[in-house]
């Protein structure tokens, strides 16, 4: 890669107008240098390919190595397959598990064969960003190392934390409520006796993935401990829409089936309770509003599996989670 870019620059000698295009890359690298997230870093480099090369569907993604799993960060145009007839894709090695991956495909056969004399110079300028977007990466993992649960993806407990005056702020001059949903898988330790912890793991990310489809977007999601997640549900207007998003997560979690065993086949299915607890109507203590959905939890799972549970004004335990 760094002999397309030696001989890139001693070619400009002979030939000027490719002067023109070393110039272009050092203004996409310059560009980068000013950008704060790996989403803003892809937004650049589409936009310089359709400024250079009239490229109108790119896609930026991320691939694991380790884990063999591909997350996109930014697309644009139609949809296109790899392999396809007239796809390019370009791999950026960041020296890490996560390289970057650029691909794009063009309309036509002629468009395709100038984009591939360019190749050189695609390959020269991605030579030249690949340090700051390594950069972004490393950054976006350690973020997300941070504030990520490593087994379910969700959010964690620290994310939570440091986040929950964040979400109380979204009720600010609204009459809005947020209804926390203290999620328990019910006898989840029986699971870990019969099985094992990979199982557990198993068990934990489908309830994830449940919860996730039955909440908006703007909406919370963190694993507290073991088997407990908390959900944080924005701008309700009562408690009626929070029992609702609860039971649908109940009754579509107790028919999932988790494969317990790949050669038999052998599936489990578990069941959760939950409790619930909203802000600032049951309290304006953040505190006292996570201990009651606590306690419902726990009040639901005293009436047996699959439960929810409400806050009524009583006296409530005085554990502190946060």
């Amino acid at each position: 890669m760094k002999e397309k870019m030696i001989n890139l620059i001693k070619s400009a000698f002979k030939d000027e107008s490719k002067i023109a295009k070393i110039e272009t890359i050092y203004e996409l690298y310059d560009n980068l240098q000013y950008c704060a997230k790996l989403g803003e870093m892809a937004n650049v480099l589409v936009d310089w390919l359709f400024h250079i090369y009239k490229i109108e569907n790119v896609s930026f993604s991320l691939f694991n190595l380790e884990k063999e799993t591909t997350t996109s960060i930014f697309k644009k145009g139609k949809d296109f397959y790899l392999d396809g007839e007239f796809s390019f894709y370009f791999i950026i090695n960041t020296h890490t598990d996560l390289n970057a991956v650029v691909s794009f495909c063009v309309e036509s056969q002629k468009k395709y064969d100038y984009i591939a004399k360019e190749r050189d110079i695609i390959d020269a300028a991605f030579l030249q960003i690949t340090p700051i977007l390594q950069n972004g990466i490393i950054k976006k993992h350690h973020v997300e190392a941070s504030s990520v649960d490593s087994v379910t993806n969700v959010y964690n407990r620290k994310y939570l934390i440091d986040h929950i005056h964040k979400i109380i702020s979204l009720t600010n001059n609204t009459e809005d409520n947020i209804s926390f949903l203290m999620v328990g898988i019910d006898r989840f330790k029986a699971v870990i006796e019969e099985f094992d912890y990979d199982v557990g793991d198993k068990v934990l990310v489908e309830l994830a993935k449940v919860i996730h489809r039955n909440i908006k977007d703007f909406d919370i999601v963190a694993r507290l401990t073991g088997d407990e997640f908390l959900v944080a549900l924005v701008n309700l207007k009562d408690n009626e829409e929070a029992q609702n998003v609860a039971k649908n997560i109940i009754k579509e979690f107790s028919q999932v089936e988790i494969i317990v065993n790949e050669t038999t086949k052998q599936t489990l299915q578990k069941t959760i309770c939950v409790g619930i607890s909203s802000f600032p109507a049951d309290s304006e203590d953040i505190n006292q509003v996570l201990k009651n959905a606590d306690n419902f939890l726990y009040e639901a799972k005293n009436k047996g599996r699959g439960k929810f549970a409400i806050y009524q004004e009583e006296d409530n335990s005085s554990i502190d989670l946060f």
